[in-house]
Protein backbone atom coordinates (compact mmCIF):
# COMPACT_ATOMS: atom_id res chain seq x y z
CA UNK A 1 0.00 0.00 0.00
CA UNK A 2 1.31 3.53 -1.31
CA UNK A 3 0.87 6.00 0.79
CA UNK A 4 0.67 9.95 -0.27
CA UNK A 5 1.00 12.76 2.24
CA UNK A 6 0.47 16.28 0.78
CA UNK A 7 2.62 19.27 2.21
CA UNK A 8 1.86 22.57 2.39
CA UNK A 9 4.76 25.44 1.72
CA UNK A 10 3.97 28.99 1.03
CA UNK A 11 0.71 27.87 0.09
CA UNK A 12 1.72 25.40 -2.33
CA UNK A 13 0.34 21.70 -2.08
CA UNK A 14 3.46 19.60 -2.56
CA UNK A 15 2.90 15.36 -2.96
CA UNK A 16 5.37 13.32 -1.02
CA UNK A 17 5.85 9.56 -1.41
CA UNK A 18 6.25 8.35 2.64
CA UNK A 19 7.66 4.93 1.63
CA UNK A 20 10.15 6.92 0.12
CA UNK A 21 10.60 9.56 2.63
CA UNK A 22 10.72 7.38 5.66
CA UNK A 23 11.31 3.87 4.51
CA UNK A 24 12.47 2.43 7.81
CA UNK A 25 9.30 3.53 9.62
CA UNK A 26 6.95 2.81 6.72
CA UNK A 27 8.21 -1.14 6.85
CA UNK A 28 6.61 -1.31 10.22
CA UNK A 29 3.38 0.05 8.97
CA UNK A 30 0.47 -1.87 9.58
CA UNK A 31 -2.18 0.35 8.10
CA UNK A 32 -2.78 2.03 11.18
CA UNK A 33 0.38 2.90 13.00
CA UNK A 34 3.44 0.90 13.88
CA UNK A 35 2.91 -2.21 15.98
CA UNK A 36 6.04 -0.90 17.64
CA UNK A 37 4.67 1.99 18.87
CA UNK A 38 1.27 0.14 20.00
CA UNK A 39 3.39 -1.62 22.76
CA UNK A 40 2.47 -0.52 26.15
CA UNK A 41 2.79 -1.23 29.61
CA UNK A 42 0.11 -3.23 31.29
CA UNK A 43 -0.72 -2.03 34.84
CA UNK A 44 -2.10 -4.52 37.14
CA UNK A 45 -3.45 -4.22 40.74
CA UNK A 46 -2.73 -7.21 43.12
CA UNK A 47 -4.81 -6.97 46.11
CA UNK A 48 -5.00 -9.25 49.19
CA UNK A 49 -3.18 -10.96 52.26
CA UNK A 50 -2.76 -11.10 55.91
CA UNK A 51 -1.39 -14.54 56.10
CA UNK A 52 0.74 -16.19 54.08
CA UNK A 53 -1.45 -18.56 52.52
CA UNK A 54 -2.33 -15.31 50.78
CA UNK A 55 0.25 -13.28 50.21
CA UNK A 56 2.86 -15.98 48.71
CA UNK A 57 0.61 -16.97 45.93
CA UNK A 58 -0.11 -13.12 45.20
CA UNK A 59 4.11 -12.82 45.00
CA UNK A 60 3.81 -15.78 42.67
CA UNK A 61 1.55 -14.37 40.87
CA UNK A 62 3.29 -11.21 40.40
CA UNK A 63 6.62 -13.13 39.20
CA UNK A 64 4.87 -15.05 36.68
CA UNK A 65 2.93 -11.77 35.32
CA UNK A 66 6.76 -10.31 35.28
CA UNK A 67 8.15 -13.60 33.46
CA UNK A 68 5.67 -13.10 31.18
CA UNK A 69 7.29 -11.20 28.36
CA UNK A 70 4.81 -8.66 28.34
CA UNK A 71 5.66 -5.45 29.61
CA UNK A 72 3.81 -4.93 32.91
CA UNK A 73 3.50 -2.54 35.91
CA UNK A 74 2.27 -4.48 38.97
CA UNK A 75 1.14 -2.60 42.38
CA UNK A 76 0.30 -4.47 45.46
CA UNK A 77 -2.42 -3.05 47.65
CA UNK A 78 -2.55 -4.97 51.02
CA UNK A 79 -4.00 -3.98 54.47
CA UNK A 80 -1.61 -1.51 56.67
CA UNK A 81 0.33 -3.22 59.77
CA UNK A 82 -0.20 -7.00 58.01
CA UNK A 83 2.04 -9.17 57.03
CA UNK A 84 1.98 -8.26 53.32
CA UNK A 85 3.46 -4.96 54.23
CA UNK A 86 6.63 -6.14 55.12
CA UNK A 87 6.89 -9.43 52.49
CA UNK A 88 6.07 -7.81 49.40
CA UNK A 89 8.20 -5.16 49.58
CA UNK A 90 10.76 -7.42 50.36
CA UNK A 91 10.13 -9.15 46.87
CA UNK A 92 10.27 -6.40 44.56
CA UNK A 93 7.06 -5.02 44.61
CA UNK A 94 5.31 -1.77 45.73
CA UNK A 95 2.24 -1.68 48.39
CA UNK A 96 0.00 0.71 49.24
CA UNK A 97 -1.65 -0.02 52.82
CA UNK A 98 -5.70 -0.22 53.37
CA UNK A 99 -7.02 0.51 57.06
CA UNK A 100 -8.87 -2.54 57.15
CA UNK A 101 -9.61 -5.26 59.33
CA UNK A 102 -11.81 -8.71 59.22
CA UNK A 103 -15.05 -8.74 61.66
CA UNK A 104 -13.80 -10.70 64.98
CA UNK A 105 -16.42 -13.87 65.53
CA UNK A 106 -17.64 -11.63 69.20
CA UNK A 107 -18.50 -8.42 70.18
CA UNK A 108 -15.42 -6.18 70.07
CA UNK A 109 -13.96 -2.61 69.55
CA UNK A 110 -12.53 -3.44 66.49
CA UNK A 111 -15.91 -4.62 65.16
CA UNK A 112 -17.69 -1.17 66.15
CA UNK A 113 -14.98 0.45 63.91
CA UNK A 114 -15.10 -2.15 61.29
CA UNK A 115 -17.81 0.31 59.12
CA UNK A 116 -15.31 3.19 59.42
CA UNK A 117 -12.53 1.35 57.94
CA UNK A 118 -14.31 -0.26 55.29
CA UNK A 119 -16.00 3.55 54.01
CA UNK A 120 -11.85 4.41 54.48
CA UNK A 121 -10.76 1.80 52.45
CA UNK A 122 -13.36 2.24 49.70
CA UNK A 123 -12.54 5.58 49.34
CA UNK A 124 -8.91 4.85 49.77
CA UNK A 125 -9.24 2.06 46.71
CA UNK A 126 -10.88 4.56 44.71
CA UNK A 127 -8.17 7.16 44.89
CA UNK A 128 -5.71 4.30 44.43
CA UNK A 129 -7.22 3.43 41.18
CA UNK A 130 -7.73 6.80 39.54
CA UNK A 131 -4.17 7.27 40.08
CA UNK A 132 -2.38 3.71 39.22
CA UNK A 133 -5.42 3.49 36.44
CA UNK A 134 -5.08 -0.27 36.15
CA UNK A 135 -6.06 -2.42 32.87
CA UNK A 136 -6.79 -5.35 35.46
CA UNK A 137 -7.32 -6.16 39.32
CA UNK A 138 -6.36 -9.47 40.90
CA UNK A 139 -7.73 -10.24 44.22
CA UNK A 140 -6.42 -13.13 46.57
CA UNK A 141 -8.51 -13.10 49.62
CA UNK A 142 -7.94 -11.08 52.32
CA UNK A 143 -9.10 -8.07 54.25
CA UNK A 144 -7.65 -5.61 51.75
CA UNK A 145 -9.10 -7.62 48.60
CA UNK A 146 -12.55 -6.74 49.42
CA UNK A 147 -12.89 -2.84 49.12
CA UNK A 148 -10.01 -2.71 46.58
CA UNK A 149 -12.22 -5.26 43.85
CA UNK A 150 -15.17 -3.70 44.90
CA UNK A 151 -14.34 -0.63 43.68
CA UNK A 152 -12.44 -1.98 40.66
CA UNK A 153 -15.48 -3.88 39.61
CA UNK A 154 -18.06 -1.11 39.98
CA UNK A 155 -15.87 1.04 37.50
CA UNK A 156 -15.69 -1.29 35.18
CA UNK A 157 -12.06 -2.53 35.45
CA UNK A 158 -11.90 -6.44 34.48
CA UNK A 159 -10.93 -8.35 37.84
CA UNK A 160 -10.18 -11.76 38.94
CA UNK A 161 -10.31 -13.66 42.24
CA UNK A 162 -8.01 -16.40 43.15
CA UNK A 163 -9.29 -18.84 46.27
CA UNK A 164 -7.42 -21.06 47.56
CA UNK A 165 -9.87 -23.33 49.56
CA UNK A 166 -11.57 -26.09 49.06
CA UNK A 167 -14.32 -23.86 50.76
CA UNK A 168 -13.97 -19.99 50.08
CA UNK A 169 -13.47 -16.95 52.53
CA UNK A 170 -16.20 -14.71 52.91
CA UNK A 171 -14.73 -11.92 50.66
CA UNK A 172 -14.35 -13.98 48.00
CA UNK A 173 -17.89 -15.24 47.92
CA UNK A 174 -19.15 -11.37 48.70
CA UNK A 175 -17.14 -10.32 45.49
CA UNK A 176 -17.85 -13.85 43.28
CA UNK A 177 -20.98 -12.19 41.48
CA UNK A 178 -19.11 -9.20 40.67
CA UNK A 179 -16.03 -10.26 39.17
CA UNK A 180 -14.97 -11.44 35.45
CA UNK A 181 -12.90 -14.74 36.49
CA UNK A 182 -12.44 -17.04 39.46
CA UNK A 183 -9.72 -19.15 39.84
CA UNK A 184 -9.76 -22.27 41.96
CA UNK A 185 -7.28 -24.97 43.63
CA UNK A 186 -10.27 -28.01 44.06
CA UNK A 187 -12.84 -29.74 42.09
CA UNK A 188 -16.29 -28.78 42.56
CA UNK A 189 -16.03 -25.33 43.43
CA UNK A 190 -19.30 -24.56 41.65
CA UNK A 191 -20.81 -25.23 45.00
CA UNK A 192 -19.89 -22.09 45.73
CA UNK A 193 -19.52 -19.79 42.50
CA UNK A 194 -20.86 -19.01 39.49
CA UNK A 195 -19.97 -22.28 37.46
CA UNK A 196 -19.37 -20.35 34.19
CA UNK A 197 -16.52 -18.20 35.83
CA UNK A 198 -14.48 -21.13 37.35
CA UNK A 199 -11.21 -22.02 36.07
CA UNK A 200 -9.13 -24.77 37.78
CA UNK A 201 -5.64 -23.45 37.70
CA UNK A 202 -4.50 -24.60 41.33
CA UNK A 203 -2.61 -23.04 43.55
CA UNK A 204 0.13 -21.09 43.21
CA UNK A 205 3.36 -22.29 45.21
CA UNK A 206 7.05 -20.27 44.95
CA UNK A 207 8.95 -22.80 42.15
CA UNK A 208 12.05 -22.68 44.37
CA UNK A 209 10.02 -23.82 47.48
CA UNK A 210 8.80 -27.13 45.52
CA UNK A 211 12.01 -27.98 43.36
CA UNK A 212 13.15 -30.99 45.51
CA UNK A 213 15.04 -33.05 42.77
CA UNK A 214 18.44 -34.33 43.45
CA UNK A 215 18.62 -32.03 46.80
CA UNK A 216 18.64 -34.71 49.37
CA UNK A 217 22.46 -35.09 49.82
CA UNK A 218 22.80 -31.07 50.06
CA UNK A 219 19.42 -30.87 51.91
CA UNK A 220 21.04 -33.51 55.03
CA UNK A 221 24.26 -31.19 55.32
CA UNK A 222 22.45 -27.56 54.81
CA UNK A 223 20.85 -28.64 57.98
CA UNK A 224 23.83 -30.36 59.33
CA UNK A 225 21.41 -33.88 59.71
CA UNK A 226 22.16 -37.91 59.17
CA UNK A 227 20.87 -38.73 55.98
CA UNK A 228 20.60 -42.32 57.22
CA UNK A 229 18.12 -41.32 60.13
CA UNK A 230 14.29 -40.86 59.85
CA UNK A 231 13.32 -36.94 59.45
CA UNK A 232 10.48 -35.69 60.40
CA UNK A 233 9.98 -31.63 59.20
CA UNK A 234 7.00 -29.98 61.35
CA UNK A 235 5.64 -26.64 59.59
CA UNK A 236 2.84 -25.19 61.00
CA UNK A 237 2.42 -22.26 58.61
CA UNK A 238 3.94 -18.90 58.24
CA UNK A 239 3.28 -17.57 62.05
CA UNK A 240 3.81 -20.97 63.65
CA UNK A 241 0.73 -23.18 65.41
CA UNK A 242 0.78 -23.29 68.95
CA UNK A 243 -1.30 -27.08 69.31
CA UNK A 244 1.12 -28.65 67.11
CA UNK A 245 4.25 -26.79 68.34
CA UNK A 246 3.38 -27.88 71.88
CA UNK A 247 2.72 -31.56 70.77
CA UNK A 248 6.51 -31.85 69.36
CA UNK A 249 7.73 -30.39 72.44
CA UNK A 250 6.26 -32.54 74.33
CA UNK A 251 7.07 -35.85 72.50
CA UNK A 252 10.88 -34.50 71.15
CA UNK A 253 12.54 -37.52 73.72
CA UNK A 254 10.12 -40.08 72.24
CA UNK A 255 11.28 -38.79 68.38
CA UNK A 256 14.81 -38.83 69.40
CA UNK A 257 14.55 -42.17 71.24
CA UNK A 258 13.03 -43.47 68.12
CA UNK A 259 16.14 -42.54 65.82
CA UNK A 260 13.83 -39.62 63.84
CA UNK A 261 15.12 -36.22 63.94
CA UNK A 262 13.26 -33.05 63.42
CA UNK A 263 13.76 -29.97 61.43
CA UNK A 264 10.67 -27.99 63.21
CA UNK A 265 9.26 -24.08 62.18
CA UNK A 266 7.74 -22.81 65.17
CA UNK A 267 6.83 -19.19 64.43
CA UNK A 268 8.67 -16.35 66.13
CA UNK A 269 5.92 -16.76 69.44
CA UNK A 270 7.22 -20.07 69.70
CA UNK A 271 11.09 -20.35 69.04
CA UNK A 272 12.19 -18.83 72.33
CA UNK A 273 10.76 -21.88 74.59
CA UNK A 274 11.15 -24.62 71.94
CA UNK A 275 15.09 -23.49 71.67
CA UNK A 276 15.45 -22.87 75.99
CA UNK A 277 13.74 -26.37 76.19
CA UNK A 278 15.84 -28.48 73.94
CA UNK A 279 18.57 -26.68 75.10
CA UNK A 280 18.08 -27.11 78.98
CA UNK A 281 17.43 -30.93 78.20
CA UNK A 282 20.26 -31.86 76.15
CA UNK A 283 18.05 -33.17 73.48
CA UNK A 284 19.99 -33.61 69.86
CA UNK A 285 19.16 -34.03 66.40
CA UNK A 286 16.56 -31.40 66.37
CA UNK A 287 16.88 -28.40 64.61
CA UNK A 288 14.64 -25.28 65.43
CA UNK A 289 13.75 -22.23 62.97
CA UNK A 290 10.90 -19.53 63.62
CA UNK A 291 11.14 -19.68 59.87
CA UNK A 292 12.70 -21.91 57.23
CA UNK A 293 13.86 -19.97 54.09
CA UNK A 294 15.38 -23.10 52.40
CA UNK A 295 11.64 -25.10 52.35
CA UNK A 296 13.49 -26.93 49.23
CA UNK A 297 16.14 -28.24 51.57
CA UNK A 298 13.32 -29.24 54.17
CA UNK A 299 11.25 -31.31 51.86
CA UNK A 300 13.98 -32.87 50.32
CA UNK A 301 15.41 -34.08 53.77
CA UNK A 302 11.49 -34.88 55.19
CA UNK A 303 10.70 -38.28 55.02
CA UNK A 304 7.44 -37.66 56.98
CA UNK A 305 5.60 -33.98 56.91
CA UNK A 306 3.01 -32.50 60.04
CA UNK A 307 1.60 -29.92 58.92
CA UNK A 308 -1.26 -27.70 59.62
CA UNK A 309 -3.91 -27.41 56.33
CA UNK A 310 -4.11 -24.09 54.89
CA UNK A 311 -4.37 -24.35 51.11
CA UNK A 312 -1.13 -23.69 49.95
CA UNK A 313 0.35 -25.81 52.69
CA UNK A 314 -1.76 -28.66 51.24
CA UNK A 315 -0.20 -27.68 47.03
CA UNK A 316 3.32 -27.80 48.08
CA UNK A 317 2.71 -31.28 49.91
CA UNK A 318 1.19 -32.51 46.80
CA UNK A 319 3.76 -31.13 44.53
CA UNK A 320 6.48 -32.47 46.52
CA UNK A 321 5.06 -35.79 47.25
CA UNK A 322 5.39 -36.60 51.06
CA UNK A 323 3.52 -38.42 53.34
CA UNK A 324 1.87 -36.17 55.82
CA UNK A 325 -0.28 -35.76 58.86
CA UNK A 326 -2.57 -32.82 58.76
CA UNK A 327 -3.64 -30.92 61.90
CA UNK A 328 -6.40 -28.43 60.84
CA UNK A 329 -6.61 -25.15 63.16
CA UNK A 330 -9.68 -24.64 64.45
CA UNK A 331 -8.90 -20.71 64.68
CA UNK A 332 -9.88 -20.14 60.92
CA UNK A 333 -12.70 -18.97 59.30
CA UNK A 334 -15.41 -21.53 57.87
CA UNK A 335 -13.49 -24.53 59.48
CA UNK A 336 -12.18 -24.43 55.96
CA UNK A 337 -8.37 -25.88 57.23
CA UNK A 338 -10.72 -29.03 58.12
CA UNK A 339 -12.39 -29.29 54.86
CA UNK A 340 -9.16 -28.83 52.98
CA UNK A 341 -7.93 -31.79 55.28
CA UNK A 342 -10.76 -33.76 54.45
CA UNK A 343 -10.14 -33.48 50.33
CA UNK A 344 -6.98 -35.32 51.16
CA UNK A 345 -7.77 -37.68 53.34
CA UNK A 346 -11.38 -39.28 51.74
CA UNK A 347 -8.64 -39.83 48.67
CA UNK A 348 -6.08 -41.69 51.67
CA UNK A 349 -3.75 -38.82 50.49
CA UNK A 350 -3.01 -37.78 53.94
CA UNK A 351 -3.42 -38.57 57.80
CA UNK A 352 -5.27 -36.40 59.65
CA UNK A 353 -5.41 -36.06 63.59
CA UNK A 354 -7.87 -33.11 65.15
CA UNK A 355 -5.90 -30.10 66.70
CA UNK A 356 -8.28 -31.14 70.28
CA UNK A 357 -6.16 -34.78 70.16
CA UNK A 358 -3.26 -33.90 68.67
CA UNK A 359 -1.34 -33.54 72.15
CA UNK A 360 -2.44 -36.97 73.19
CA UNK A 361 -2.26 -38.41 69.20
CA UNK A 362 0.27 -36.93 67.36
CA UNK A 363 3.35 -38.08 68.51
CA UNK A 364 2.14 -42.11 68.38
CA UNK A 365 0.66 -41.43 65.16
CA UNK A 366 3.80 -40.12 63.48
CA UNK A 367 6.11 -42.63 65.19
CA UNK A 368 3.34 -45.51 63.49
CA UNK A 369 3.42 -44.02 59.57
CA UNK A 370 6.84 -44.02 59.98
CA UNK A 371 7.11 -47.65 60.90
CA UNK A 372 4.25 -48.34 57.73
CA UNK A 373 6.26 -48.36 54.69
CA UNK A 374 2.89 -49.71 52.36
CA UNK A 375 1.07 -46.82 54.18
CA UNK A 376 3.69 -44.28 53.07
CA UNK A 377 3.91 -45.20 49.52
CA UNK A 378 0.03 -45.04 49.47
CA UNK A 379 -0.25 -41.40 50.52
CA UNK A 380 2.53 -40.63 48.11
CA UNK A 381 0.79 -42.11 45.58
CA UNK A 382 -2.33 -40.49 46.39
CA UNK A 383 -1.09 -36.93 46.92
CA UNK A 384 1.05 -36.88 43.59
CA UNK A 385 -2.29 -37.41 41.72
CA UNK A 386 -4.00 -34.05 43.25
CA UNK A 387 -0.47 -32.27 42.18
CA UNK A 388 -1.68 -29.31 39.36
CA UNK A 389 1.31 -27.73 38.35
CA UNK A 390 2.31 -24.14 36.86
CA UNK A 391 -0.81 -22.88 38.66
CA UNK A 392 0.66 -19.14 38.44
CA UNK A 393 1.53 -19.18 34.66
CA UNK A 394 -1.90 -20.54 34.07
CA UNK A 395 -3.74 -17.84 35.79
CA UNK A 396 -0.83 -15.50 33.89
CA UNK A 397 -2.89 -16.81 31.30
CA UNK A 398 -6.52 -16.31 31.97
CA UNK A 399 -5.32 -12.62 33.62
CA UNK A 400 -3.91 -11.85 29.64
CA UNK A 401 -6.92 -13.36 28.24
CA UNK A 402 -9.46 -11.73 30.08
CA UNK A 403 -7.85 -8.08 29.12
CA UNK A 404 -8.46 -9.19 25.42
CA UNK A 405 -11.97 -9.35 25.65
Amino acid sequence: MQLISRVSIAAVSIPIDLHKAYPTFMSNYNGNVSSKMTTRTIKIIISGGGTGGHIFPAIAIADALRNSGKEVEILFVGALGRMEMEKVPAAGYNIEGLWISGLQRKLTIDNLSFPFKLISSINKSKQILKKFNPDIVIGVGGYASGPLLYAAAKKGIPTLIQEQNSFPGITNKILANKVNKICVAFQGMEKYFPKEKLVLTGNPVRKEMVDIKDKRDKAFAYFELDKNKKTLLVIGGSLGALTINKSILIGLNTLVNNSIQVIWQTGKSFYKEAIETTNASSIHWVKIFDFINKMDLAYAAADLVISRAGAIAVSELALVAKPTILVPSPNVTEDHQTKNAMALVNLEAAVLVKDMEAKDNLIAKAIELFNDKEKQDTLITNIRKLALNNAAEKITSEIFTLLKK
